[in-house]
């Protein structure tokens, strides 16, 4: 999920008559990645390193498992580095997303997640007093964030991370700097940022523990680290299970607030703030009930919020959701240790 204004809808930035593209080519992607299955290895917990857990479910021919000591949901075994860098580098479902879904939705993208994701950003920098020098989006996707940056002002210096050829390329015809490398493949030599943003990457990364140690490696000292990411204890998450669409082969990694605040304290960032500012929680509950995929029975209080009474209480209860910590749309915000 994203950041969204309140208005925002999900058909805004998935726009339904394209989807069923995204899906033959997601469908191709899966089955290239999983020709090498065998190849697939084991591992511990990503937030805290626990090797002890209790089975979650199965989807899509992989295991989801929680850490029995800190509660992160993660999926062992999990493709190898190699194979994470040859599904997205082939990946035919991001050459559609750069081609139909991300120019057919990005006007709606911009205004209501990208413009306000930037002066965020921005706010964030002048409240724990960070000179807003260069600042760093690894996955920068279509490069909207990074425009919206650069619009700005304020950063003298924008980079544009982005490893999938074809998204790399529409970055450089925005005429952005790009590494079209992972960040933990870049030489980070004589390379310093102020502000490291990463928006629903983590959840891809193979080892979060080694991404993060990166973002610090380039981070100038008392430079901040923006993440967002799902959280496993969010509402949609926690009440949807495997029939969540945040759960796909392309996620690895469930952390939630407390997991991750561990996470990146132990990688050398002091926790700032975090948040669950997300807004699409309830609907996309919602849209799964209505779609027939979900079923509320047993529960009447999430029937009447959810479908009974959806004009009068929805947009009150995703806004309970985010107020209480509950959305499955996870920011937080960390300084590196000087």
């Amino acid at each position: 999920m994203n950041t969204p204004s309140p208005s925002l809808s999900e058909s805004d930035i998935r726009p339904d008559h394209l989807l069923r593209g995204h899906a033959e080519r997601y469908a191709a992607d899966i089955a290239r990645l999983f020709a090498h299955e065998d190849e697939f290895v084991g591992v511990p917990c990503p937030a805290c390193g626990g090797d002890e857990s209790r089975p979650a479910f199965e989807k899509l021919k992989l295991t989801y498992v929680s850490c029995a000591q800190c509660e992160t949901m993660y999926v062992s075994p999990r493709p190898t580095p190699a194979l994470l860098g040859m599904y997205y580098s082939q990946s035919e479902n991001y050459a559609y997303w750069n081609r139909y879904i991300f120019p057919a939705s990005e006007d709606a993208r911009r205004e209501r997640i990208f413009r306000p994701r930037a002066e965020r950003v921005a706010e964030i920098c002048g409240r724990f007093n960070v000179t807003p020098g260069a600042l760093m989006e690894i996955g920068a996707g279509f490069g909207t964030f990074c425009e919206e940056v650069r619009r700005l002002g304020t950063f003298s210096r924008v980079l544009a991370v982005e490893p999938t050829p074809d998204l790399a390329e529409t970055c450089r015809q925005r005429g952005l700097e790009v590494i079209e490398k992972p960040i933990e493949q870049v030489s980070t030599e004589g390379l310093r940022v102020d502000v490291v943003a990463c928006f629903e990457v983590l959840e891809h990364i193979f080892s979060p523990r080694d991404f993060l140690a990166t973002c610090a490696s380039v981070l100038s000292p008392g430079g901040l680290l923006v993440i967002s990411c799902p959280s496993v204890k969010g509402f949609d998450i926690a009440v949807l299970g495997k029939a969540s669409n945040s759960v796909d082969v392309e996620h690895l990694n469930y952390f939630h607030p407390a997991s991750l605040s561990r996470l990146v304290t132990e990688s050398g960032f002091e926790v700032l703030e975090v948040s669950t500012p997300g807004k699409l929680d309830a609907e996309l509950v919602r849209k799964k009930v209505l779609a027939g995929e979900f079923s509320l029975a047993g529960q009447p209080f999430l029937q009447q919020v959810l479908i009974d009474e959806w004009d009068r209480l929805g947009a009150a209860f995703q806004q309970f959701l985010a107020d209480a910590g509950l959305s499955s749309h996870l920011w937080l915000v960390a300084r590196k240790a000087t």
